[in-house]
């Protein structure tokens, strides 16, 4: 390697400016003790021999290292948006976010043993489907967030969106604009979906009205196949589990020849990017993916850095009107 490709070490930046490897050291961790001119001249010798200081050997000496790992599914553009906001909300705090995904043959518990094999300091799982006691377990090790879900046990934090709360604007929403027929498409096993399709239930049953719930799931062809099966009593709303499964159920509508929101009106939940997107524009149910996502690292910080015990905090999602929900057409109507 020659002189110019080595990486300029302290020392190089001490002959330079003509002071002691030592008062370099000062003066690159911040620390008191050289005066301004000092640090100036140290500072300019460091910017033109491009030298720069060496984090990884930093966060080893301090036995810290300031990284929150993060795992998510790789198949939930949601939880890319919640990831994106992480990011965010972990540099103003002065950490920073390790990912790892669950994705085919590759389990929670890999993702997570890897976030752990990073040196991270505090986990945050989006929609865990470990029980509790398997969380308890890492949690023992370093502080736990889960993300989407609270039924995780007193030794993990939790910060969610409040299910029956979502469910319950979503049924309001259509009931006031006069829909009777309404019908969940459920998320079958996904987390939350048990919670939703229970609030459904209720909440018709709080309007009087009759609750139909037809087996779906999280993605575009779970909602595909559901809506194919509304084609012979078809309703006048659908209340997908989420946006994915409210597109699947958008497209079977159309390939039978209905049209949304004319005929049916579909509602989401989640106001994924795919709710936002111009020629889709799906009224859905917003969990705030930001404040949730801010929300979950304040809390990864405050066990990381405090004593404070673990604490389960929800949050209350609300409604995102565009163009897939209005009121009935004249023969859906009571």
């Amino acid at each position: 390697m020659t002189e110019q490709q080595r990486r300029p070490t302290l020392m190089d930046v001490a002959r330079a400016a003509g002071v002691s490897r030592a008062l370099v050291s000062i003066v690159m961790r911040g620390a008191a003790g050289a005066s301004e001119p000092t640090r100036q001249k140290v500072l300019e010798a460091a910017r033109e021999l491009g030298y720069r200081p060496d984090s990884r050997a930093r966060l080893l000496r301090s036995s810290r290292t300031k990284l929150l790992g993060l795992s998510f599914s790789s198949s939930q553009p949601f939880h890319a948006e919640i990831v994106d906001a992480a990011y965010a909300a972990a540099s103003k705090k002065g950490y920073e976010i390790v990912l790892s995904a669950v994705a085919n043959g590759r389990p929670e518990t890999r993702a997570i043993e890897a976030l752990l094999d990073f040196g991270s300091e505090a986990l945050i799982l989006i929609s865990p489907t470990l029980s509790s006691q398997e969380m308890a377990r890492y949690a023992s090790q370093v502080p736990v967030v889960s993300l989407l879900r609270n039924d995780v046990g007193e030794l993990v934090d939790s910060v969610s969106s409040d299910d029956h709360a979502g469910i319950r604007i979503a049924v309001d929403h259509l009931t006031t604009l006069g829909h009777r027929r309404i019908v969940h498409v459920d998320g079958g096993t996904a987390v939350s979906a048990a919670q939703r399709r229970e609030a459904f239930r209720t909440e018709m049953i709080r309007h009087g009205l009759e609750p139909v719930t037809v087996p779906g799931g999280p993605n575009e062809e779970d909602g595909l196949r559901a809506g194919q099966s509304l084609t012979g009593d078809v309703p006048s709303a659908v209340i997908a589990f989420n946006d994915r499964a409210a597109l699947g159920v958008i497209e079977s509508l159309r390939a039978t020849g209905l049209q949304v929101p004319r005929d049916v009106s579909v509602l989401g939940y989640d106001d994924s990017q795919f709710a936002r997107l111009s020629y889709v524009q799906l009224s859905s149910i917003s969990q705030d993916a930001p404040l949730l996502a801010a929300a979950a690292v304040d809390r990864a910080v405050d066990r990381i850095e405090g004593t404070q015990p673990p604490a389960h905090l929800v949050r209350t999602p609300h409604l995102v009107l565009r163009k897939t929900t209005g009121h009935p057409a004249p023969q859906m109507q009571p």
